[in-house]
C-alpha cells in the first residue's frame, strides 16, 4: 500500500528495512545520568512497533554538556545498560542508533552545578536567560574527544550507528551560525573556520570508527533566527557534512529562540518537507524529512515525489508506537492520531516531568499499563462519550468485557468538537474519528441521542457502570451574565451564532483566548485562498498581511489576573500570544469584572471602575463538573467509577488517561441485578 516508504534503504553498508526512523528525544526519565528500565521498555516498544531505525538519545557527551537530564554514556561502566537496550531493539527488528549531544549555551547553570554552561562565544542565551562562558582551544580539543570517544563506547555497545545532533540551536550549530560564533581564531570568522569544529569530529571518529560504520548528523535546514543560517546557507553546509564523511542526513528546523512553530498544529502537515528537499537537491547521501509528519499518505507522498529518502516520526511514534506496522498492514484507520499538541511530550518538560502523550496512556509507562484479559468478564456500561469515556469502553472492550457506550448527543466526542474548533486546532477532532473506528473494532455497542439516568441503567442491568458525564459552562457571579443575550465560549465554539462587530471575552484561559482568536478570525482569507492570491499575484505584501489580519470583528478579552494564558503549556502559549496580536485581540489584564448586564463591560482595574460598550459578549469563565449521573448511582448503591470532567475539571490527556486507569483497575464483580 505504501511501497516507497516500506522499501529498504541502505546508509553506508547498513541496511534499513523501511524508510522510517524514531528520532532521539528529550523524555526525562532519569536525573542520575543513568539508563533504567523505563527507557529500554519505552525503545524497545517503538522497535517493536516497526520502525526501521530507533535512536536511543539524546546522550549527553563531556562534563558540561546537558548535566544529569540526559542519559550519559561517558564511562565504559556505562556501555552494558546501552548495550542492554541496543540488543532489544535490534532483537525487535529495528536498527539501533544513538544521538550524541552537546547544547552548549542551552545547558542552563543549575543542571551543571551552578557552572556556566560553555560555547564558542560568550553570547548571551534569551532561551536560558543566560550567558555562556567561551570555549578556549584547549577545551574545544576535549569536548571533540568527547564525542568521538562517545561514538566508539556506542559502536562497542552494539549500536548500528550514531548520529551527531548539529541543529537546535546545540553546540555544534553555535559553531557554524556567524550569530554564536564570535571567535577570531581557527574556530571563528569565515565558512571554513565554523565548520572547523565539527569536521574534525567527525575526521576523528571516521579515522577511530572505519569507513563502514555509519556517522550521520541531525541539521536544520534553516535556523529560523535571525542573523543565523538559512535554507539559502544550510546546503553549503550539507555539501561540508557529505565531504566530511557523513553517510546521511537528519533534517529538521529551528532553534529554541525561533519564533515560528517548529511542531504544533500550526505547522501544517509535513510542512517542513521543503527543508529536507533543499538539502536533498545539495548532496547524494540519504536525507531524512522530519517534523508534523503525522500520516502514512503525508510519509508516503513525501518519499515517492523525492522530497527526502527517509521520514522521521517522533512524537507521532509517542501517540501509537505501531505506526508503521498499522499502515504497512493498511489498518491506517486503527493508528492513534498524534495530534500535536506539545502537552504530554514538551510541556511535561518544562515542568520536570517526564513525557507523556495524550492520547496514549501507555507511553512511558509501557513496563506499567497494559490491559489484561478479564478472567470473568463484565457487562460494563458507560454513560458519556467524551473523550474519558471513549477511552474507557475500547479498552473495556479490549479486556473482554461486553460494552455498551451512551451519550445524550447525536454523536461520540463530547468536547472534542468544541476543542477542535479555534484556528489550527481542527487535529483534535482526529481523535472522535480515532475512537469511532476503535468502537466499530472492537464491537462496542453505541447508543446515543438517549437519557442515562439510574432507571436506564436498571434496565440494561449492567454489571459495572463507568461514568463519564464531562462537565458545563461555569456562571461567574457577574450582574447579567446569566442572561440570555450573554453567550458562552461553548456556544461560540459549537454553534457558531452571529455576533456583534464589538465582542468581549470574559476570561482569558485556554478556552477564552482560544474563542477569543476564533472570533478575531471570522472575515479573513483562509491559507488556501492566501496561497491562490499569491501565485497569481493579486495583492502586495501589505495587502495580503492585511487580508490574513484584519477581519471582521473587534475582540477584547478581560482577565482578572496579571496575564492571560492559565492552563496553557510554554509550548503554546507563545504561539496564541502571537497570534491575538497579529489580530488586533485587545488584552485587558488586572479586571475584575463587575457587570455585563445590557452589553455593557463594568470593570474594576487599578481600583478605578471602567465601563466599556460591546455588541456581544461572552463568558468564558470556565466549566464545573456535572455529577448528576454519579450522586444518583451512589445513592442508589449501583457499582460506579466516576472519570474524566465529572470527577475533577482537567485536560483532555487527563480524561485519555483516567478512562484507560479506570479499566485497569476494574475489578471482576457479580452482578447487582440478581436474575
Amino acid at each position: 500500500m505504501y511501497e516507497n516508504l516500506f522499501s529498504p534503504i541502505m546508509i553506508n553498508r547498513t541496511e534499513i528495512k523501511n524508510r522510517i526512523a524514531f528520532p532521539a528525544m528529550g523524555l526525562l526519565y532519569s536525573f542520575d545520568g543513568k539508563l533504567n528500565d523505563r527507557h529500554l521498555h519505552f525503545y524497545t516498544e517503538r522497535a517493536r512497533g516497526g520502525a526501521g531505525i530507533v535512536t536511543v538519545g539524546p546522550v549527553g557527551v563531556g562534563e558540561l554538556g546537558v548535566g544529569i537530564a540526559a542519559p550519559g554514556l561517558d564511562t565504559d561502566d556505562a556501555i552494558p545498560s546501552f548495550r542492554e537496550i541496543a540488543i532489544a531493539v535490534k532483537n525487535a527488528g529495528a536498527r539501533a542508533w544513538l544521538q550524541l549531544y552537546h547544547g552548549g549555551r542551552y545547558v542552563r547553570a543549575i543542571q551543571i552545578g551552578g557552572q556556566k554552561a560553555v560555547a564558542p562565544s560568550a553570547v548571551y542565551s534569551s532561551y536560558t536567560k543566560e550567558t555562556p562562558r567561551e570555549l578556549a582551544v584547549g577545551d574545544i580539543h576535549r569536548v571533540q574527544e568527547a564525542f568521538v570517544r562517545t561514538a566508539e563506547r556506542a559502536r562497542e555497545a552494539g549500536y548500528d550507528g550514531v548520529e551527531i545532533i548539529c541543529s537546535a540551536g546545540y553546540l555544534v550549530t553555535q559553531f557554524l551560525s556567524p550569530l554564536t560564533n564570535r571567535r577570531t581564531d581557527e574556530y571563528g570568522g569565515s565558512f571554513e573556520n565554523r565548520t572547523r569544529f565539527v569536521r574534525e569530529i567527525i575526521a576523528s571518529m571516521r579515522a577511530r570508527l572505519g569507513d563502514d560504520y555509519p556517522i550521520t548528523v541531525r541539521m536544520a535546514g534553516n535556523d529560523f533566527v535571525p542573523g543565523s543560517n538559512t535554507d539559502r546557507e544550510t546546503p553549503e553546509i550539507a555539501r561540508m557534512y557529505e565531504l566530511a564523511g557523513i553517510d546521511a542526513l537528519n533534517v529538521t528546523g529551528g532553534w529554541h529562540e525561533a519564533r515560528i512553530p517548529q511542531m504544533s498544529m500550526e505547522v501544517p502537515r509535513g510542512g517542513y518537507a521543503y527543508l529536507a528537499r533543499t538539502i536533498k537537491d545539495a548532496v547524494s547521501i540519504p536525507v531524512m524529512a522530519s517534523n508534523r509528519i503525522t500520516d502514512p499518505d503525508t510519509a508516503e507522498r513525501i518519499i515517492r515525489d523525492d522530497m527526502a529518502h527517509m521520514v522521521n516520526l517522533g512524537r507521532v511514534l509517542l501517540a501509537d508506537p505501531f505506526w508503521p506496522e498499522k499502515a504497512r498492514e493498511g489498518r491506517v484507520k486503527e493508528i492513534i492520531p498524534c495530534v500535536s499538541c506539545l502537552q504530554g511530550c514538551m510541556d511535561e518538560l518544562f515542568e520536570l516531568r517526564h513525557v507523556r502523550c495524550l492520547v496514549n496512556p501507555r507511553t512511558s509507562f509501557e513496563g506499567e499499563r497494559r490491559i489484561v484479559k478479564a478472567k470473568a468478564p463484565l457487562n460494563i456500561l458507560v454513560a458519556g462519550a467524551g473523550p474519558a469515556g471513549l477511552e474507557a469502553a475500547i479498552r473495556a472492550a479490549e479486556a473482554g468485557h461486553a460494552v455498551e457506550i451512551c451519550d445524550r448527543a447525536d454523536r461520540i466526542g463530547g468536547q472534542l468538537w468544541i476543542a477542535g474548533t479555534p484556528p489550527h486546532k481542527q487535529e483534535l477532532r482526529e481523535i472522535a474519528r480515532y475512537y469511532d473506528e476503535m468502537l466499530r473494532i472492537r464491537g462496542v455497542k453505541v447508543t446515543l441521542g438517549c437519557n442515562v439516568d439510574v432507571d436506564f441503567i436498571r434496565e440494561r442491568r449492567p454489571d459495572h457502570v463507568i461514568v463519564a458525564e464531562g462537565a458545563k459552562p461555569l456562571i461567574p457571579p457577574i450582574k447579567g451574565m446569566d442572561a440570555g443575550g450573554v453567550l458562552t465560549a461553548w456556544d461560540v465554539l459549537k454553534n457558531d451564532p452571529k455576533t456583534g462587530r464589538r465582542i468581549a471575552v470574559i476570561g482569558g484561559g485556554a478556552v477564552g483566548i482560544e474563542t477569543a482568536l476564533f472570533l478575531a478570525m471570522k472575515g479573513t482569507i483562509n491559507d488556501e485562498t492566501l496561497g491562490f492570491i499569491f501565485r497569481y499575484q493579486g495583492a502586495d505584501e501589505a495587502r495580503l498581511r492585511e487580508l490574513v489580519f484584519r477581519g471582521t470583528r473587534e475582540v477584547a478579552i478581560f482577565e482578572m489576573l496579571p496575564r492571560i494564558g492559565r492552563g496553557m503549556g510554554r509550548s503554546n502559549i507563545w504561539i496564541i500570544l502571537q497570534n491575538l496580536k497579529n489580530y488586533g485581540v485587545e488584552v485587558v489584564t488586572g479586571a475584575k469584572v463587575l457587570s455585563v448586564a445590557g452589553g455593557t463591560v463594568e470593570f474594576e482595574s487599578g481600583g478605578c471602575v471602567e465601563s466599556r460598550e460591546f455588541d456581544t459578549v461572552v463568558n468564558a469563565a470556565g466549566s464545573k463538573p456535572v455529577t448528576k449521573l454519579a450522586d444518583a448511582l451512589a445513592a442508589a448503591g449501583v457499582s460506579h467509577t466516576a472519570i474524566g470532567d465529572g470527577k475533577k475539571i482537567g485536560q483532555i490527556m487527563d480524561a485519555i488517561h483516567a478512562g484507560y486507569l479506570a479499566v485497569m483497575g476494574l475489578s471482576a464483580e457479580p452482578s447487582l441485578y440478581p436474575q
